[in-house]
């Protein structure tokens, strides 16, 4: 099961920016394809980059970074690619998909949630290999997923999932809905969800961290925007709307 958002937002240029673009005005159309964790800052980042640049529309397409790095190498027409692993970026430059160097911008580590309260008393990552606890993660050919599989390496623990999902925010819902008692997600989605989960850390999560890279694409249809969004994302302001959300610094 892959779960797909679209969801645009009006963004665009400063007066320099085009100009240096080749272009006069007018609306054009950005698309960046990014981790599903990234749904939040992404959003507040396109909305400021909009308040600052007017005239240009950002499209986000968010899934899991695999699903979107499969879509790309299948002629899916972006501009941008932001992954949840520096593996999966590695796969877009690869295949040709990647204009440039990757830039990393952020990082992320995995923790557990439960249903709220933890009423099945979830203390460390050994106690989800407990008897009777439905546990979900995500599957290994995703960032989170492959992140899960060496911090089980690292703990010498072998996790037994119900379900192993497409993207993060998947595993999430799960544990939000009911449909599990816990679930290994980010540290960032864990916060987003506020209330609705109970948290609980894994130190041994501090020694596998996701590095998060992001870069223009090659058969972007506009690469000086993609460029100019790529370097919003990896300055100050983006850098400080990630950290609000709880990432790390690169």
């Amino acid at each position: 099961m892959r779960r797909r958002a679209l969801a645009a937002f009006a963004a665009g240029l400063t007066a320099a920016a085009l100009t240096s673009c080749g272009t006069g005005g007018g609306s054009d159309v950005l698309t960046v394809y990014a981790a599903a964790s990234l749904r939040a800052p992404f959003t507040e980042i396109a909305e400021r980059f909009e308040e600052a640049n007017p005239g240009v529309s950002v499209e986000f397409s968010f899934a899991g970074s695999s699903d979107l790095e499969t879509q790309l190498e299948q002629g899916a027409p972006a501009d941008v690619f932001a992954s949840a692993d520096t593996r999966t970026m590695d796969a877009a430059v690869a295949a040709g998909l990647v204009a440039g160097e990757p830039i990393p911008f952020a990082t992320n580590m995995l923790t557990i949630v439960t249903e709220p309260g933890n009423p099945k008393n979830v203390t460390s990552f050994d106690d989800l290999t407990g008897d009777g606890l439905s546990v979900v993660v995500c599957a290994p050919q995703v960032p989170c997923g492959a992140a899960t599989e060496r911090l089980e390496e690292t703990g010498g623990v072998e996790l037994a999932p119900v379900s192993e999902e497409s993207s993060v925010t998947d595993v999430l819902g799960k544990v939000t809905s009911g449909q599990a008692d816990a679930g290994l997600v980010y540290v960032t989605d864990a916060r987003g969800a506020g209330e609705k989960v109970t948290v609980v850390p894994v130190p041994e999560a501090a020694e596998i961290v996701n590095i998060y890279p992001v870069a223009p694409l090659s058969n972007s249809r506009n690469p000086g925007r993609a460029d100019a969004f790529v370097r919003f994302v990896t300055g100050t302001g983006g850098r400080a709307v990630l950290a609000d959300a709880g990432f790390g610094a690169p």
